[in-house]
């Protein structure tokens, strides 16, 4: 994450925010607005408008070096975008690194009500769907235990990524 001046430095929280694939919870208002099926879901379409989103705010970790080396992750094929979309207008979504069996959720952004919501369960699916283990956010808000996530030791964390990192998933 970019700090003070632009400077990057590495968290690593302990505990460590993760939504459990297995249990992932989606509030009753949002099935609601799910049905309704409003938004187009696509994936990696958008990559750069996606972190240019999420960066913003008026306070951002998202400096120019972080976003370009998100960039070159995602032309690598590692970094990925989850987008939602209305009227052919991008109005939300999260992008994240993919390893293997893990998925590291990085950031997200909205513009209309639900849109990065419907993005955050459309990755939920395909994660489950490509029998990903571990879905990181590395740290918890209120937003985010909403859908179920928890904090977690640092030991269970790591056995946990352990296991994601044995599997030969592909995001793709």
């Amino acid at each position: 994450m970019a700090v003070e001046e632009g400077e990057i430095a590495w968290f690593s929280p302990d505990p460590r925010g993760i939504i459990p694939l297995d249990s992932f919870h989606i509030p009753h208002g949002l099935r609601r607005s799910l049905r309704k099926n409003s938004f187009e879901v696509r994936v990696n379409t958008a990559f750069e408008a996606v972190i240019c989103a999420c960066g913003e705010r008026a306070e951002t970790w998202i400096s120019p070096e972080i976003a370009r080396s998100y960039l070159n992750l995602h032309e690598l094929g590692f970094a990925h975008s989850v987008e939602t979309w209305r009227e052919n207008q991008l109005v939300g979504g999260l992008y994240g690194v993919s390893v293997y069996g893990a998925f590291f959720g990085e950031s997200m952004f909205h513009r209309v009500a639900d849109a990065s919501k419907v993005a955050l369960v459309a990755l939920v699916e395909r994660l489950r769907e490509r029998e990903f283990r571990l879905l990181d956010t590395q740290y918890t808000t209120p937003h985010l235990r909403s859908f179920g996530a928890v904090e977690i030791p640092r030991a269970k964390y790591m056995r946990l990524l352990k296991q994601a990192l044995a599997l030969e998933c592909q995001f793709d």
